[in-house]
């Protein structure tokens, strides 16, 4: 096995005493890599494609090291706060859950340095990506585990394009359900037509987080209370920003327990593609919602033709709520007059389910404390009031005029005869 040192230095570099014939392919090789380095960061500079965004997270950066893109994955506990109020003692990677994009080009050759910081060992899986099986990081199968304080390498050519996952193929159950995962992005070498001008990457994920507790739970399998893009619920998420007629890609994975039907508002789209590779056009159709199985991505595009702010969200109505208990009895249409302020000196921040239905849970819960560490239900605000709607939802700002894609447009302003309205009463 090579060391660390002989790793880092080039992994292509002949061994001392060997051959004329491996010292010439070696070179043969390091030139290859060297022209395919100085093409890629032309095509980068000429806008071969646009950088992926990974709303509320970040891209992993890499160094060239001998031709090879070298990339440094540290799996680690972290903290992450879900929505104001919220802080959740996860796993993940550098520092984040889900972990840092990794972006690279078809043809690269990348070279992943994988630390481990977490109290028990752990692998990596690149999750859809065609490489030598013994690098596919299935613990005990592919390869060893990587014990705590280790530092392992995975190496390989990227053979194909598309929206990939990584995540450990080691004591799963647990280190999935506490955040570890991430996104694996590899663009083509040739470029896209049409090209696409907003790319956005969304992760989804269920978490089971008791009230009143800090650590997900892994053992849970179907009652599960949050439901986040990125690991951040409404409305702590970022808007998706576009400018219209921007021709927008969003590329969904789902590594959850769950499966969760994704629903667009003001626009139709297509599935242009899997961790299975493109889908081809005759085989597209237009839709409004698409099904993310679970451990499979999807990438969707539209065109963003119609200006304002528009819902993206699971259609799963309990997916877009925080803190959803399961076991509670149903009381619509009871009269609780009296019996919740009695509950009340029992048991001091209890707040009964609604009599006529749920949306006064928000306003009560801005002025009564829950249990600690735990968001209300709903939670988010609009320009009309309250958006009765937490967990996985974001919204996509589309503009005619921006100033920036950095910065946030605001509310969108209706233009005249163009909004709802109260129907006056006739006498």
């Amino acid at each position: 096995m090579l060391t660390r040192r002989q790793v880092l230095i080039s992994a292509f570099a002949s061994l001392a005493g060997g051959s004329l014939l491996k010292n010439r392919e070696a070179a043969a090789l390091k030139k290859e890599q060297h022209t395919h380095t100085q093409k890629t960061s032309k095509l980068q500079k000429n806008g071969h494609y646009n950088p992926v965004i990974t709303p509320n997270s970040r891209t992993l950066p890499f160094k060239i090291n001998r031709g090879v893109k070298e990339f440094h994955l540290i799996a680690e506990p972290v903290e992450r706060e879900f929505a104001p109020g919220m802080n959740v003692k996860c796993w993940g990677y550098n520092g984040q859950t889900p972990g840092p994009t990794i972006e690279a080009m078809e043809g690269d050759r990348v070279r992943i340095l994988v630390t481990n910081r977490l109290p028990e060992h752990t692998t990596v899986h690149w999750h859809g990506i065609y490489l030598p099986n013994g690098m596919d990081g299935v613990g005990g199968l592919n390869q060893p585990h990587i014990k705590p304080g280790e530092t392992w390498v995975y190496e390989f050519t990227l053979r194909q394009h598309g929206t990939f996952m990584y995540h450990p193929h080691a004591d799963e159950m647990v280190q999935m359900a506490v955040g570890m995962m991430g996104f694996f992005i590899v663009h083509p070498r040739k470029p896209e037509h049409p090209k696409i001008d907003r790319d956005f990457a969304l992760m989804t994920h269920t978490w089971a987080i008791h009230p009143g507790t800090y650590r997900p739970d892994p053992a849970v399998m179907l009652d599960f209370n949050i439901f986040t893009f990125n690991s951040k619920v409404f409305p702590a998420t970022e808007p998706l920003i576009v400018r219209t007629g921007d021709r927008v890609r969003i590329r969904l994975g789902n590594l959850s327990m769950d499966e969760h039907p994704i629903h667009i508002h003001g626009h139709s789209f297509t599935v242009t593609g899997t961790d299975g590779g493109k889908v081809p056009i005759s085989a597209r159709w237009p839709e409004t919602t698409v099904l993310m199985p679970v451990g499979a991505t999807r990438d969707i595009e539209f065109m963003a033709d119609f200006p304002g702010d528009w819902a993206f969200h699971c259609h799963k109505s309990h997916h877009t709520m925080n803190a959803m208990a399961h076991d509670i009895p149903n009381t619509l249409g009871v009269n609780q007059e009296g019996v919740e302020e009695r509950i009340r000196q029992l048991l001091p921040g209890y707040m009964a389910m609604g009599s006529r239905g749920m949306a006064e849970m928000q306003p009560m819960s801005e002025h009564m404390p829950g249990p600690r560490n735990t968001l209300p239900m709903m939670m988010g605000k609009g320009p009309f009031g309250n958006i009765e709607m937490g967990g996985m939802l974001t919204v996509i700002k589309i503009r005619d005029q921006l100033a920036s894609y950095d910065q946030d447009p605001g509310w969108y302003q209706h233009p005249p005869g163009k909004l709802a309205y109260k129907l006056r009463e006739s006498g």
